[in-house]
């Protein structure tokens, strides 16, 4: 499971922590389900320049991303779970990804579920105009899970399956604090399953789990990459 961490060394900011958008830039309240149904235009004005802020470096996936993809490659990796919405894992080519909180690439209809662009959306938001559905001219929200949602059922139902199945999970890049996204490593550890925790910072997880490497996950993960394939080789070999 990746957290924000995976993709700050991308240029997409932080939301928590020193310096994230929530603390300095950008009111968390304001991009509520509950303000978004109040006051949609006042909203996507809003979500337009949040945008802005969050792809301004224009960002590409970074080593972590790629180590990832090489790691599922191997077959050692069933699936990248990841509460960013920035798409990078995608982009990078991991082929199983389950993405929590959605993605901002995408606007969805509230009333036919149908989606389009981001882009289109926000074009229109730059014509003076609120994102209507081509399909049903129903109103369109960003396709990522805002404050006061919850999590769509099916993506939490299969990440909480795999947490429990799995021989091994590890969360990179991610504070952990974020519910019901962080209750995942510690389900892991309750069904029997290694943890691996892989943070700059402290989680309150960490004295649950079996490896804690306090590090950059750009750093950190393509070392990873180097022991796996070290181990695959050494197991032909004999």
């Amino acid at each position: 499971m990746t957290g924000a961490g995976v993709s700050t060394a991308s240029g997409i900011p932080s939301f928590r922590g020193e310096g994230g958008i929530w603390n300095t830039d950008f009111d968390p309240d304001d991009f509520s389900i509950d303000r978004f149904r109040a006051d949609p235009d006042g909203f996507w004005r809003d979500r337009l320049e949040l945008h802005g802020r969050m792809f301004a470096a224009d960002p590409e996936p970074n080593p972590a991303h790629d180590a990832l993809v090489r790691l599922e490659e191997m077959g050692v990796l069933d699936a990248v779970v990841t509460q960013n919405t920035d798409g990078l894992h995608k982009e990078a080519g991991t082929g199983r990804l389950i993405e929590l909180h959605g993605n901002a690439a995408r606007a969805a209809c509230v009333e036919c579920d149908a989606t389009v662009p981001a882009a289109e959306a926000f074009e229109a938001v730059r014509g003076g105009e609120t994102p209507r559905c081509p399909a049903c001219e129903g109103l369109m929200k960003p396709d990522v899970v805002l404050f006061g949602e919850e999590l769509p059922y099916h993506p939490f139902d299969a990440a909480r399956r795999m947490a429990r199945e799995g021989d091994l999970f590890l969360a990179v890049g991610s504070s952990l604090t974020v519910e019901p996204a962080a209750s995942l490593p510690e389900e892991a550890s309750r069904f029997g399953g290694e943890l691996a925790v892989v943070n700059l910072d402290a989680t309150e997880t960490d004295r649950v789990a079996h490896h804690v490497v306090r590090g950059d996950a750009t750093e950190a993960l393509p070392v990873l990459v180097e022991m796996v394939e070290a181990r695959l080789a050494a197991k032909r070999s004999v």
